[in-house]
């Protein structure tokens, strides 16, 4: 199989999280490993791979804007045009039929199967998007990172929580566990290459369950911060109603864990939630996140909130901020409401006006924006440990980073020190980032593998 891609050069567009972001890793690992040499844009490329994320309907606007410029490209050297991710897997054969310019369309439980799709995709259109229960193991040997010190650590795909705005358990699958000594293999291997840091992900982390022992995310946060040269260890994505007490216990036992948590909201009203299917309440939530404070020094909370539900009254969404206030969110990612297919959000009436939810999402970032002043300023004079990760796109010659409790830091430094931890002396805020220069002597904090 891997002759039939030899000389082909592969380029992976990526839309949506941080799971679509490592799948692009592994469908490009998977193709070099197939023969494939990887291209730096679609013009140079034989094969151009786009992996597409159905979360919103803004999502999937934006990739079909990307689509025309590859339209347009491919009449003037033709190449494989394929789609990978949740819009394939939601729209499967409908694509072929609105894109006729599109060769293939794979889900996500199709990776394994894409150096044969491509060597079929040349002959005639192919869709495959069927979804199996049992993992499929793609693992170290054919993922190409994109940033060595930093690895991506899949665990779990797939819902079985089926809230009504959500299209994850019909673009993902029903939920399944990648068997433990998988994954700490993975570990081994990415240490050995280089990582200092491990991000664990899953649509719904700590459901997780070692299909062969039982054992659940506290016992698996348990067994990788065990692993030797690993500095920091984050995970994402946790549903409110699984984080159990064990969790708090396993974040709260390790150093490694970082003080940083994405926990998604939706909504601060209990009745809004419970329309969602969401499985807590507005006070679940906040002995949630008193539990966590108490337990966690310094803890930092990220988290969703969805604006313009069916049904949510002016009172619903007050309750929302006043939420917003309370916990002191250090980021939130927020959004206008908009039916996905195969949702029960979508047999709903979609009965609060544009304007409406227009003005509640400007209104709600505009607090959020104020929120996370103060908290930024309250750093200013600390010196932080950042983990380096490139330029930054301030310019002028500087560099950013991100904290233990994941935020950015834009500093002066004299070299780069991506790929590497170091001390920043903050000096300055705003509302999405902190400022710095590094600390004199900040050397002796510099951990670095090649």
């Amino acid at each position: 199989m891997s002759a039939s891609l030899a000389g082909l050069k592969v380029f992976v567009r990526t839309f949506g999280c941080q799971m679509n972001e490592s799948d692009s890793e592994h469908i490009t690992g998977v193709l070099v490993q197939a023969g494939a040499s990887r291209a730096s844009g679609p013009e140079d490329a034989d094969i151009v791979v786009v992996n597409t994320c159905a979360v919103r309907q803004k999502s999937e606007e934006k990739l079909y804007s990307y689509l025309g410029r590859l339209s347009r490209l491919k009449k003037k050297r033709p190449f494989i045009l394929g789609l990978a991710g949740c819009v394939a897997q939601v729209r499967q054969a409908g694509l072929i039929e609105k894109l006729p310019f599109v060769d293939f369309v794979a889900g996500p439980d199709s990776t394994l199967d894409l150096p044969e799709i491509v060597g079929r995709a040349a002959e005639a259109p192919v869709v495959r998007t069927d979804f199996g229960r049992d993992w499929r193991e793609i693992g170290a040997g054919a993922t190409c990172r994109e940033t060595p010190w930093s690895a991506f650590i899949p665990v779990m795909e797939g819902c079985d929580n089926f809230c009504a705005y959500c299209i994850v358990p019909f673009s993902r699958g029903r939920e399944k566990f990648r068997p433990l000594p998988n994954i700490l293999g993975e570990v081994r291997a990415a240490v050995e290459a280089g990582a200092l840091e491990l991000q664990i992900l899953g649509q719904n982390v700590n459901s997780y369950r070692d299909p062969q022992s039982g054992i659940g995310f506290a016992g698996l946060l348990d067994a990788v911060t065990a692993a030797p040269g690993i500095e920091w260890v984050r995970f994402i994505t946790s549903h409110p109603k699984n984080f159990g007490d064990d969790i708090i216990r396993a974040m709260a036992a390790s150093p490694k864990v970082c003080p940083a948590l994405h926990l998604p909201l939706q909504s601060g009203s209990t009745r809004v939630l419970e329309r969602m299917n969401r499985g807590y309440t507005r006070e679940d939530y906040l002995a949630l996140v008193g539990r966590l404070k108490r337990s966690v020094p310094g803890l930092l909370l990220m988290t969703d909130v969805i604006v313009g539900f069916p049904g949510e009254t002016e009172e619903d969404f007050e309750a929302t901020c006043t939420l917003l206030r309370e916990v002191g969110f250090s980021g939130i990612f927020s959004f206008r409401y908009s039916p996905r297919p195969l949702s029960a959000g979508a047999a709903i009436a979609d009965d609060v006006p544009l304007e409406v939810k227009r003005r509640r999402l400007i209104a709600l970032q505009s607090l959020q924006k104020t929120i996370q002043t103060e908290i930024y300023r309250s750093f200013v004079g600390q010196d932080l440990r950042i983990l380096g990760t490139g330029p930054s796109p301030k310019g002028a010659g500087r560099f950013s980073g991100r904290t233990s409790g994941n935020l950015v830091v834009n500093f002066d430094a004299s070299s780069d020190p991506s790929g590497r931890f170091v001390t920043v002396r903050i000096t300055g805020s705003g509302p999405y980032s902190l400022h710095g220069a590094l600390h004199k002597g900040a050397d002796s904090d510099i951990i670095h593998r090649p």
